[in-house]
């Protein structure tokens, strides 16, 4: 069996995702083809392997089992763990509080077996443990847990050694990564999941990030089996050997050929409204630092009046001008543009024209409520597709909350519906940001990264994503594959979090910039 630890330090490759229904579908083929109790025995000796080499001096285990085949795998693993330590005075204890006759035929079998070899079979968990097996809960919960097995989810939270989840850490609805039970979910980093067969979406966004902690995956040798896999329902993201690098390969070159990024933004401030000129700042520097040939920086003011700034004196390399003067430039017709970041009312004023004549347009936080409060301006977004026109948005819960005419409860809890729904509507690409972003494009399968952590969570780190998003356009894209461009500059950016020094406890946006360059 081939066992992979899914992490974003490793090699670049694309994981195909699969929620409740394809894996039930894919159990069922390959059950049809194999003999029984074959997936549970392979499954339950995944567990086990895992946890010995997590736990190898553990002496004292504690497999909380429920009451389906997740429960089942448990079972297999506490059989396991009873044969290495019994001839050591070792001593495993499996929990279990339902009945026989209701148990799953391979379930009840497993039971059957860790009874025959002398596990103890109890509703009470031990005192004390070197190493916790969650089995209660698989991929068919879908309602908070009650009675003891939802008090054992909460005393395996409050557990302190190493703790391996069987398929999904319990409480954790797989398809949308919600949790389930009343009180969040606890980062722990002794926590592990083995995902069996399939690779779950809710373990990579939402809540399972951190529910699950270190995340392994056993395909438990279903590819020998002569039946073929389902479809995916989602792709973990992988991005690229080669992301930004283009340009240390080529010698015979100019800045042009590296495109031209316009960044729309940075209301000034003047009567009636307050300057946000940092988050425009934020976004140029970021495009500039992520490969840009060349950046230029549209402030929103009053039609062609003067700047209080000619340029940036830490990145003087930016040009400034008057966002209208740059509109009517013709520049705006031949690059891409990043618009939103810091425009407060003023984005109002340009994006009606900036829809109409930009090739490629990045929309992020002003811009995006602008067009939440316009159905008119929805529909010319819509209708860019038509033209050849590409329009990436980069909401978060929030704001994708508004274009959908929601609330962001409702987002979070269904964030891959969520994000397929805007860019099938809007006719554009999405990312809807936090954690686990999800990259959503018509008629493709969303893409969910693997990268980044809550250091993210800090003012302007929004306005530099746009602007990186931006500069990874300027190198040119298929239109097939933007969506995995736009995915691979949501790598980049979480990544900056990722290879963030641990001796300093938070990161601006700033930082981000720099860890860029």
């Amino acid at each position: 069996m081939a066992l992979h630890r899914i992490t974003p330090d490793a090699p670049p490759r694309d994981w195909p995702l699969h929620d409740t229904a394809a894996t039930r579908l894919w159990e069922a083929r390959l059950q049809s083809v194999l003999p029984p109790h074959t997936l549970m025995q392979r499954a339950g000796q995944a567990v086990y392997r895992l946890s010995a080499a997590l736990a190898p001096h553990a002496r004292q285990v504690w497999v909380a089992c429920g009451g389906g085949n997740n429960g089942g795998d448990g079972f297999v693993a506490a059989a396991a763990w009873h044969r290495r330590l019994a001839p050591i005075g070792g001593r495993v204890v499996a929990t279990w509080s339902g009945q026989e006759d209701r148990l799953p035929a391979d379930a009840r079998q497993a039971l059957g077996v860790a009874r025959q070899h002398g596990v103890p079979i109890t509703r009470e968990p031990p005192p004390s443990a070197d190493l916790a097996i969650d089995a209660i809960f698989g991929i068919g919960l879908r309602e908070p847990p009650r009675d003891e097995m939802g008090a054992w989810i909460e005393q395996l939270q409050r557990f302190n050694g190493p703790t391996v989840c069987v398929d999904l850490p319990s409480g954790l609805d797989g398809d949308h990564g919600r949790w389930l039970n009343a009180a969040p979910a606890k980062p722990h980093p002794l926590r592990h999941t083995l995902a069996l067969l399939t690779l779950k979406p809710g373990l990579f966004t939402h809540q399972g990030r951190d529910a699950a902690g270190h995340c392994w995956f056993d395909d438990l040798d279903a590819g020998d089996a002569a039946t073929a896999a389902p479809a995916p329902t989602a792709w973990l993201h992988g991005g690229r050997e080669d992301i930004g690098m283009q340009r240390r390969w080529r010698h015979q070159t100019h800045k042009g050929r590296h495109g031209d990024l316009l960044v729309i933004g940075g209301q000034m401030p003047d009567t009636g409204h307050a300057g946000m000129t940092g988050a425009a700042i934020l976004a140029a520097r970021a495009g500039l630092h992520a490969g840009a040939g060349r950046v230029h920086v549209g402030l929103l003011c009053a039609p062609h009046s003067s700047l209080p700034m000619a340029f940036d004196p830490l990145q003087p390399e930016l040009m400034f001008r008057n966002a209208n003067d740059l509109l009517d430039s013709g520049l705006a017709a031949r690059a891409v543009t990043v618009c939103g970041c810091g425009g407060g009312a003023r984005v109002a004023e340009v994006l009606p024209r900036l829809l109409t004549i930009s090739p490629t347009l990045v929309l992020d936080a002003d811009a995006l409520n602008t067009l939440a409060a316009d159905r008119g301006l929805q529909q010319a977004l819509r209708s860019r597709a038509d033209a050849g026109q590409s329009t990436i948005l980069t909401p978060h819960p929030l704001e994708a909350a508004r274009l959908l005419d929601t609330d962001a409860s409702s987002v979070q809890n269904r964030r891959l519906e969520a994000a397929q729904a805007l860019a099938q509507g809007l006719r554009c690409t999405v990312v809807l940001k936090g954690s686990g972003s999800i990259t959503a494009s018509p008629g493709q399968l969303p893409r969910i990264n693997p990268t980044g952590n809550g250091l993210l969570a800090t003012a302007g780190t929004g306005d530099v994503l746009a602007g990186l998003i931006g500069a990874l356009l300027c190198q040119g894209f298929a239109p097939d594959s933007m969506a995995c461009r736009v995915a691979d500059a949501v790598l980049l950016h979480g990544q900056s979090a990722d290879r963030w020094p641990q001796e300093k406890p938070t990161l601006c946006a700033s930082d981000v910039i720099r860890h860029l360059a």
